[in-house]
C-alpha cells in the first residue's frame, strides 16, 4: 500500500502537460554583457512575450507566441535603461507567432517541428523557452545527479529538491555542469594548430560557466505542473586568467504561469518540419561575423564596387580609414554562391589590382566554394603559378577541414596544373598535409581515416621506389604536416634500424623521416618514443640523425623512467657531439618553468646531476641545444625559444640549425615561427678542401674558410650547398634549396661582363623609361572563435579577428651617363641618378568578441584595436661607384606624417539588422569627472596619463615626436586585465617646426675616398694643433695640459686623409647651409690601430663639434681603448672607455670594462641620479648581492668571469657601490662561449 502511494506521489510530481488543456505563462529572457563593475557600461538584450501551450495529443503540444516586445541596453547600469527595438520586435513577432509543435513526455521534450520558413535562429530561441519544461524530479530523493540532455547538450545535472509542506509544492534547484559537457553545443574554429595544454588548465582557465534553473512545481492529476520557473547562466572570459578580472555575460530567464484553461478548439496548422530535439542546433552560424551587420542582400555588386573602392583608397599607400572594410567583404562573399564567385571573376579578372583584391579575399569563404572555384581556375588555367601558389596556400589552410572538402583536396594533387611549376606543386603538397591536421584535430583525433593521408603514403612510397630524393623529402615533409597517427607505419620504411628491411637513403631523407613525427609525438607519444629511442641508441647511425631522435624524444615529454634510461646510456657515449646535445638539451628543460615541462622539468633535473660530473665541461664546438621560457599564472602566458646546432665530428660547420619559438597561452601552446637550415653542400665543401682550422674564429680561421668558398663550383650541379625550410604554426609552408646551378645562373645574371641577354639589362632600360610597381595584400591573419550555447537559445561567442592591408609602392627613374652600349660593367664607370618615390606601410585590425551574435542582432564587449606603419619617401639621388661618391636629396618636412600609430578600446557594442545604420559602441569607460564620488566607496582608481616628447631638429625644420595617452580603471580585484581594458593611443610622428631659415630641401652627401679635409675638420686640427704650445705657456698651472687624442698626429700634419665623409645639410636659397659632417680616419701603426671620427656642427657661428678616438693594441689584440670628447671645439666634456679580455693559461676567461669620465652635461648627471634610485631594488631582482664601498668617484667598472660552463661570476663596481652575482645557465651558456672564443 506504502508503495502504491508513494508511486503515485511520484506520478503527481513529475512534470507533465494535459493534452485536453491551454497553458498560458509569461516569459522573459535578459542577457547583459559586461565587466560587472560599477560604472561602466555594459551592453544587453531583453525578450518578454506571452507562450501559450496548447495540447494536441496525448505527447504532442502546439506552442505560440504573443505579445512580443524586443529591447536593446547599452549604457551604464542604473544611469540608462532598455531602449525598444519597434523594427527588430516586428520581426521576431512575425516569426515567433507562428505555430510550433513539439513532443512532451515524462519531463522530456521531444522533436520540435515548424514551417520550413522560420529561421534557426528563432527555432533556438523556442528551444530556450522549451528547455524550462527538461527537468527531472524525483520525490524519492533530496539530491540526485544524473547525465541529461538540455539545451546546452549532454551534460550532468545536479537535482536538490525541497517541499513547502503548507503549499505541498516542490522548490527543485538544478545545477547544470556545462564546463564538462560529454556531447556539448559548441564550436571551436581556428585553434586546431594550437595544442591543448591540460597542465595549464589546471593553473587557472579563461572561460568558467555556470547555469542554475530553480522551479516551482505543484504536483496535480496531470502531474507536475511548473508554475515558476527561473533561470540565472553566467559566464567569465578573459583573455588571460579569469581570476585577475574577466567580462562577464548575464544571462537571465523567467517563466510565470498566468492561467490554465480548457481547450476549446486545436489551432489548425499547415505542413511541418523537422528542426530536431531540445539541443541548441548551429547551422550556418559562421556566416555571421560578430564584429558587424550588414544587410546582405544583392552582394555581387556590392562585392564588386568595394573591391574597386579598396584598390582605388590603397593604390598608393595603405589607407588605413579602409582597412576594417575588407572584414566586410569577406562577410559579402561569404554569402555568395559559386555562380556569384564565377561572374566577379569575369567582372574583375581583366584588371590586375582588381585581380589581386578578388583571389586574396575570396578566399575567406572557406568552405567548399573556393575550392571548386580554385579548381575551375586550375583546370582553366586562367590564374598564374604565383597566384595560384599563394591563393592555394591560404585557402587550405583557412577552408573548414570536412570529409567532403578532403575529398575535393584530393583533387588538387592529381591535376595537371598543379605540376606545372615546382614551388607550386611544393606548395599543393604541403597544404594538403596541413589540410588533413586540421581535420583530424576536429573530426576524429587519432581515429582519423586512413584514406585522408593515403596519397601522401603514396606519393612517399613512390618516391622511394624511383629512388628520388627530392619527392621522398617532399613527401615525408607533407606527411609530417598532416600528423597523422597512421603514417607512422610509412615513416619506418625511411628509418634505418626501425624498418622491417634495411634502407640505406641520403641523410637529408633521414632527417625529413626523424622530422615528419612532430605532431606524432603529441598525438601518439608512445609509439614515437618507441621510435626515437630505437634510433638514439643505434651508434652506428649518422650523429645528426641520432641527435634528432634526441630531439623528437622529448618533445613527446618522456616519464621520469624513460628519461632515466636515456641517461644510462649517455654515461656510456662515446660520439661527443651526441652527448653534448643531449646534456645542453636535459640541463636546459631542467630549467624549464611553462606548465608542459612541469613533470618533465623535474626528471631532466634530476638526470643533470648524474651527468654533470661527465659533460658539465664539454666543449661549445660540440653540438648544442638550448631551450629557454618563461611563464606567467596570473596571465596564463608564456613563451619558449629553442636553439639547436647538430654538427658531427667530420666538420666544424654544422650540418643543421633550427631555431622555434613557441606561444603558451590559456591552455594552449601555439608554435609561432620555425626557421631550418642544412648545410650538406657546404659541409661537403669543407671536408674535402678546408686544411687550417682550429675552430677559435680567429682571423686565421676566417682566411681559411674565405678560400673554401672559392671552389664552391666543383660540387655537382644538382647538391644544395644550402638548404633552409620555413614553418609557422607548427606547419611547414616553404623550402628551397640553393645549389650550384642557381648560383651560378645569377652570377652570369649580374656579372659586369652580361650585356643585354642578361634581365638585369631590361630592367635598368624600365627604370631608365620610368617604372611603377605596386603590391596590397589583404590578408585575414586569423579568426578564432568559440561559440556555445546560452539558456535562452542564443548563442554565446567568443572571438578574435586579426586583419591586416599591406601596401608598398615604388616609382623610380633612372638616368646613366655615359649610357651603356654593350656590358652591365659600365654601370661602374657611369654617373648614375635616380629619382623615386614610394610609399611601404600596413595597418593592422584586431578584434575581440565577448557577446551574443545572431544574424538578427548583436551585443556584447568589444576590444578594437588599429596598428599603423607608413612610411613614405621621396628623393633623389646620385652616385658614382668607381669615384665612391653619393648625393640623396630629400624635399624639406612640409605636413605631419604619423611614421607609427597603436589606438585601442573597449567599447559595449548593440547592433540589430533591421537598423544597421544605429549601431551603438559606447566606450566601456567612463568619463574621468564621473567616478570622482565614486571613488570614495569602490576599491578602484583611475588615471588617464598624457605624454609627448619631441626631439627637435631646428637646422632641418622638423622634429620627431613620441605621445602617448591611456585611460584605465584599475579594480583592485582586477589584476592584470585592468592594465589592457581601456583607451590607448601611442603614435610616432614627423612634423615641421619653425627653423632659422626656410628649408628648400636636405643634402646628403656620402664620400668613401675624399682627396681633402672638409673645410670644419681643419679648422678643428688646427685648433688642436695650437693648444699643446698653448698649456706650455701657462706656467702657473691654472690651465691642465690638453692631449688631442682624438686625432692621430699624422692628422696634424695633413699626411693622413678621411676614409669616409658624410654631410647632412639643409638647403635654403642662395644662403650658406647649415648642418653636420662627419669624418671618419684610419690610421694603422705597427703596434696600434687608431679610428678616428669628428662631427662638426657646420654654420655660421657653429663651434659645436665631437671628437672619437679608438685604438685596438696589435700586440694584445683583446684590449680596446675609447676615448670621446664633446662641446665646443671638442673641449667642453670628456669621456673615456676600456674593455680587455683575458684567457691566460691556467687562468679563467675574464672580461673587464670601465668607463671614466671628467666632465658630462648637467641632463646625463640628472639621468644618472634616476637610475641610481633603482639599482638596489633591480640588483635585488635580478639576483645581485651588493655592499657598500668606496670607489673611484667618476668611474664604473665591470668584471664578468667564466667560472665554469656552468656559472659566470659578475661584478659590477659603481662609485659607492660594489655589486656581485653568480649567473647560471641559459645565460652563462652565451656568456662563456663568447668568452673562451
Amino acid at each position: 500500500m506504502w508503495g502504491f502511494l508513494l508511486c503515485h506521489l511520484v506520478a503527481l510530481a513529475e512534470p507533465g502537460l494535459n493534452p485536453k488543456k491551454t497553458y498560458e505563462y509569461r516569459y522573459e529572457g535578459m542577457v547583459n554583457i559586461g565587466r560587472g563593475m560599477p560604472n561602466l557600461a555594459e551592453s544587453g538584450v531583453r525578450l518578454v512575450c506571452k507562450v501559450k501551450i496548447i495540447g494536441v495529443s496525448a505527447q504532442t503540444f502546439l506552442l505560440r507566441v504573443s505579445n512580443l516586445n524586443f529591447e536593446e541596453f547599452n549604457g551604464i547600469p542604473g544611469k540608462n535603461a532598455f531602449d525598444t527595438s519597434p523594427k527588430l520586435t516586428k520581426r521576431i513577432a512575425a516569426e515567433l507567432s507562428k505555430p510550433f509543435m513539439f513532443e512532451y513526455a515524462k519531463g522530456r521534450v521531444g522533436d520540435i517541428r515548424t514551417s520550413a520558413e522560420i529561421s534557426d535562429t528563432i527555432v533556438n530561441i523556442v528551444r530556450g523557452i522549451l528547455g524550462f519544461f527538461q527537468v527531472t524530479v524525483k520525490t524519492t530523493q533530496r539530491v540526485y545527479e544524473l547525465e541529461e540532455f538540455g539545451i546546452h547538450g549532454l551534460c550532468q545535472s545536479t537535482y536538490a529538491n525541497e517541499e513547502d509542506a503548507n503549499s505541498q509544492e516542490l522548490s527543485v534547484t538544478q545545477i547544470v555542469d556545462i564546463n564538462n559537457c560529454k556531447k556539448k553545443a559548441a564550436i571551436y574554429r581556428g585553434m586546431a594548430l594550437a595544442v591543448d595544454n591540460k597542465l595549464s588548465k589546471e593553473r587557472g582557465d579563461s572561460v568558467i560557466s555556470t547555469v542554475r534553473y530553480v522551479y516551482t512545481v505543484k504536483p496535480t492529476v496531470d502531474g507536475g505542473l511548473i508554475k515558476k520557473a527561473h533561470a540565472l547562466e553566467r559566464q567569465h572570459f578573459s583573455p588571460f586568467n579569469v581570476k585577475g578580472g574577466n567580462s562577464k555575460l548575464q544571462a537571465t530567464k523567467e517563466l510565470v504561469l498566468l492561467s490554465v484553461t480548457d481547450t476549446v478548439v486545436t489551432p489548425a496548422v499547415g505542413p511541418m518540419i523537422s528542426r530536431g530535439n531540445l539541443v541548441y542546433k548551429f547551422v550556418k552560424v559562421l556566416a555571421q561575423i560578430p564584429i558587424l551587420m550588414k544587410k546582405l542582400d544583392d552582394p555581387v555588386p556590392k562585392i564588386a564596387d568595394m573591391i574597386k573602392r579598396l584598390a582605388q583608397a590603397n593604390i598608393y599607400q595603405t589607407d588605413s580609414a579602409t582597412s576594417e572594410d575588407v572584414v566586410v567583404l569577406f562577410q559579402l562573399l561569404r554569402v555568395t554562391s559559386l555562380e556569384n564567385h564565377e561572374v566577379l571573376w569575369k567582372q574583375l579578372s581583366g584588371n590586375d589590382e582588381h585581380r589581386r583584391w578578388l583571389l586574396d579575399t575570396i578566399v575567406e569563404v572557406a568552405d567548399a566554394r573556393v575550392l571548386k572555384f580554385l579548381k575551375n581556375r586550375f583546370n582553366a588555367g586562367d590564374v598564374s603559378a604565383n597566384e595560384a601558389g599563394q591563393t592555394l596556400l591560404i585557402a587550405f589552410n583557412h577552408v573548414a577541414a570536412e570529409t567532403d572538402l578532403m575529398e575535393m583536396a584530393k583533387e588538387f594533387l592529381s591535376m595537371p596544373f598543379s605540376k606545372s611549376h615546382p614551388m607550386l606543386w611544393n606548395t599543393v603538397v604541403l597544404s594538403y598535409g596541413s589540410l588533413v591536421y586540421r581535420y583530424c584535430t576536429y573530426e576524429y583525433g587519432r581515429s582519423c581515416p586512413v584514406a585522408v593521408v593515403q596519397p601522401l603514403l603514396d606519393l612517399v612510397i613512390d618516391g622511394l621506389k624511383r629512388n628520388n630524393e627530392l619527392d621522398m623529402v617532399l613527401a615525408l615533409k607533407a606527411i609530417g604536416n598532416a600528423g597523422h597517427p597512421s603514417s607512422i607505419k610509412t615513416i619506418r620504411r625511411f628509418l634505418p634500424g626501425v624498418s622491417a628491411t634495411p634502407v640505406t637513403l641520403p641523410a637529408r631523407v633521414l632527417s625529413a623521416a626523424v622530422q615528419s613525427l612532430r605532431h606524432l609525438a603529441v598525438r601518439d607519444p608512445h609509439s614515437v618514443q618507441d621510435i626515437t629511442v630505437s634510433l638514439f641508441v643505434q651508434r652506428h647511425l649518422p650523429t645528426e640523425i641520432r641527435m634528432l631522435a634526441c630531439m623528437i624524444l622529448f618533445e613527446t615529454k618522456p616519464p621520469l623512467a624513460l628519461v632515466s634510461t636515456v641517461t644510462a646510456f649517455l654515461l656510456e657515449e662515446a660520439d661527443m657531439h651526441v652527448a653534448s646535445f643531449s646534456y645542453s638539451l636535459i640541463g636546459s628543460i631542467a630549467k624549464s618553468s611553462t606548465p608542459d615541462n612541469h613533470f618533465l622539468s623535474t626528471a631532466c633535473s634530476v638526470a643533470v646531476k648524474i651527468l654533470a660530473p661527465k659533460f658539465g665541461r664539454v666543449s661549445y664546438h660540440y653540438s648544442k641545444a638550448m631551450h629557454l621560457d618563461w611563464f606567467n599564472d596570473d596571465f596564463l602566458i608564456g613563451t619558449a625559444t629553442e636553439i639547436f646546432m647538430l654538427k658531427n665530428a667530420a666538420s666544424y660547420i654544422p650540418t643543421e640549425i633550427v631555431t622555434k619559438g613557441k606561444f603558451h597561452f590559456i591552455g594552449k601552446i601555439l608554435q609561432l615561427v620555425e626557421l631550418g637550415f642544412r648545410a650538406d653542400g657546404i659541409k661537403e665543401l669543407f671536408r674535402q678542401n678546408i686544411q687550417v682550422f682550429n675552430g677559435h674564429l680567429s682571423y686565421v680561421d676566417f682566411e681559411a674558410i674565405f678560400k673554401v668558398l672559392q671552389d664552391w663550383k666543383t660540387l655537382p650541379g644538382d647538391k644544395p650547398l644550402l638548404s633552409a625550410y620555413t614553418r609557422i604554426f607548427g606547419q611547414e609552408f616553404f623550402f628551397a634549396d640553393l645549389n650550384n646551378d642557381l648560383i651560378q645562373s645569377v652570377i652570369k645574371t649580374v656579372s659586369p661582363s652580361a650585356g643585354k641577354e642578361s634581365p638585369v639589362w631590361s630592367m635598368i632600360e624600365n627604370l631608365q623609361n620610368g617604372m611603377s610597381w605596386h603590391w596590397t595584400k589583404p590578408f585575414l591573419m586569423f579568426e578564432t572563435r568559440y561559440i556555445q550555447a546560452t539558456s535562452l537559445g542564443l548563442p554565446l561567442e567568443i572571438s578574435k579577428y586579426y586583419n591586416t592591408v599591406t601596401t608598398i609602392t615604388v616609382n623610380a627613374k633612372a638616368a646613366i651617363s655615359p649610357p651603356l652600349t654593350d656590358r652591365l660593367g659600365q654601370l661602374l664607370t657611369s654617373d648614375v641618378s635616380l629619382e623615386t618615390d614610394g610609399f611601404a606601410g600596413f595597418s593592422k585590425d584586431q578584434f575581440v568578441f565577448h557577446g551574443i551574435n545572431t544574424d538578427i542582432f548583436q551585443c556584447g564587449a568589444e576590444l578594437k584595436s588599429k596598428t599603423v606603419l607608413a612610411i613614405p619617401w621621396e628623393f633623389s639621388m646620385k652616385m658614382n661607384v668607381k669615384q665612391k661618391t653619393f648625393e640623396i636629396d630629400l624635399p624639406a618636412c612640409k605636413e605631419e606624417t604619423k611614421l607609427f600609430s597603436v589606438k585601442f578600446d573597449v567599447y559595449a557594442v548593440s547592433r540589430n539588422i533591421e537598423e544597421p545604420s544605429r549601431a551603438k559602441m559606447t566606450p566601456m569607460m567612463p568619463d574621468s569627472v564621473e567616478v570622482q564620488s565614486l571613488s570614495k566607496i569602490v576599491k578602484f582608481d583611475i588615471y588617464h596619463p598624457q605624454v609627448k616628447v619631441c626631439a627637435e631638429a631646428n637646422i632641418y625644420g622638423a622634429d620627431f615626436c613620441v605621445e602617448f595617452e591611456a585611460t584605465r580603471s584599475h579594480y583592485i580585484d582586477e589584476y592584470p586585465l585592468y592594465y589592457f581594458l581601456g583607451y590607448t593611443n601611442f603614435a610616432c610622428t614627423i612634423q615641421p617646426v619653425q627653423s632659422n631659415k626656410p628649408v628648400d630641401k636636405i643634402h646628403i652627401e656620402m664620400n668613401a675616398s675624399p682627396t681633402k679635409y672638409p673645410v670644419s675638420v681643419r679648422n678643428l686640427l688646427d685648433t688642436l694643433q695650437k693648444l699643446p704650445k698653448l698649456c706650455l705657456q701657462n706656467s702657473d698651472g691654472s690651465i691642465r695640459t690638453f692631449v688631442p687624442s682624438c686625432t692621430p698626429p699624422q692628422a696634424w700634419n695633413g699626411n693622413s686623409e678621411p676614409v669616409f665623409t658624410i654631410k647632412v645639410l639643409a638647403m635654403s636659397g642662395n644662403t650658406n647651409p647649415e648642418g653636420y659632417e662627419a669624418a671618419a680616419f684610419y690610421t694603422p701603426a705597427a703596434q696600434m690601430d687608431n679610428t678616428q671620427l669628428i662631427v662638426s656642427q657646420i654654420g655660421a657661428e657653429a663651434n659645436w663639434k665631437l671628437c672619437t678616438d679608438a685604438n685596438v693594441d696589435k700586440v694584445r689584440q683583446e684590449q680596446l681603448k675609447m676615448h670621446l670628447r664633446w662641446g665646443a671645439e671638442c673641449q667642453s666634456y670628456e669621456m673615456s672607455m676600456k674593455t680587455a679580455t683575458a684567457h691566460l693559461p691556467g687562468s679563467r676567461p675574464t672580461l673587464k670594462a670601465k668607463i671614466h669620465w671628467k666632465t658630462v652635461p648637467g641632463y646625463m648627471i640628472e639621468l644618472g641620479k634616476s637610475i641610481e634610485k633603482y639599482i638596489p631594488g633591480m640588483a635585488f631582482l635580478l639576483g645581485f648581492y651588493q655592499k657598500h664601498a668606496t670607489n673611484a668617484k667618476h668611474e664604473v667598472s665591470a668584471s664578468v668571469v667564466a667560472a665554469t660552463a656552468g656559472s659566470i661570476a659578475t661584478t659590477i663596481k659603481l662609485p659607492d657601490v660594489v655589486a656581485c652575482e653568480s649567473i647560471h645557465p641559459p645565460l652563462a651558456c652565451l656568456l662563456f662561449c663568447c668568452l673562451t672564443t
